[in-house]
């Protein structure tokens, strides 16, 4: 998407490894960003059973090295760090979580963003409590996401991609997980909430220097399978559950409740369960 609509034509486009110190304080030093959006990670749950190690020191240890340069460098800057709604330590049960519930974390990714939540917390409470006569007013919240679907996506082993690469080569779509349950939303939901939530912080920094969820309402969490037939009524095709595959461990049941971002932000999910697929499947 970033490479097809020549987006880095109008703007300063630099890439940098988030593990890098060195380069990542030099950007941070030269640019001094008054708001950063943290969204470089290591995304995948199947990769992170592949590269553990990868997955926590990018997550992790990436974001406390922008944390680090952001604290020393830009003193007035906010921050919106992106992590997921996986970091909730699930309980398989039909509640949804809540910002205040447990962290926790099976799976490599889970866990990292799990961690990099109390990195995150900590490192507020350490550096940039005004309360306690810190100097730093760099401020910061974390966003928890649920599933985001949408055009661009094209990452191994989602769901939308692995359903498009199968319609477009006529063959049958292979459902690993038919009934997990996901709290699934169009990408542009969680977009909208990051940018309300950068607003807000810009205006009352401590105030909202905490954690959101942003999902949809809860009648958009759906199994798999109810995801896909509801893709097929727009792209005919097939499918069928894998056979003999090796599972790995992914969570079963999946819920969010988002009223703090309801009530503090003024945020709302727009589109409903049908119109998120048909906007997905239309690109």
């Amino acid at each position: 998407m970033f490479d097809s609509l020549k987006i880095k034509e109008d703007l300063v486009h630099i890439i940098c490894d988030i593990r890098d110190k060195e380069k990542l304080d030099k950007y941070i030093k030269d640019i001094k960003p008054e708001i950063v959006f943290h969204l470089a990670a290591q995304p995948l749950v199947v990769r992170s059973y592949q590269e553990p190690i990868n997955t926590w020191e990018v997550n992790v240890i990436g974001t406390l090295n922008i944390l680090n340069s952001l604290t020393k460098y830009c003193k007035e800057s906010i921050g919106i760090f992106i992590t997921t709604d996986k970091v909730y330590q699930n309980k398989e049960w039909v509640y949804g979580y809540r910002e205040n519930d447990r962290l926790g974390g099976y799976d490599p990714y889970s866990s990292s963003k799990a961690a990099t939540e109390l990195a995150i917390s900590s490192w507020r409470s350490s550096f940039c409590n005004l309360d306690n006569s810190q100097t730093s007013n760099f401020s910061f919240a974390s966003a928890r996401a649920g599933n985001v679907i949408g055009g661009g996506d094209w990452s191994e082993n989602r769901i939308i991609p692995d359903v498009i690469n199968s319609l477009e080569k006529n063959k049958t779509i292979i459902l690993r997980n038919p009934y997990s349950t996901r709290p699934w939303q169009h990408v542009l939901e969680p977009l909208s909430g990051y940018l309300s939530l950068a607003e807000k912080l810009v205006n009352e920094k401590q105030k909202y220097s905490t954690s959101y969820n942003f999902g949809p309402y809860i009648n958009s969490n759906r199994t798999v399978k109810e995801l896909v037939e509801e893709c097929l009524k727009s792209w005919d095709g097939e499918y069928k559950n894998a056979n003999n595959f090796k599972e790995l461990h992914e969570a079963g049941m999946l819920n969010l409740v988002i009223e703090k971002a309801i009530k503090e932000l003024n945020w709302e999910p727009k589109w409903d369960f049908k119109k998120t697929i048909k906007k997905t499947m239309s690109w």
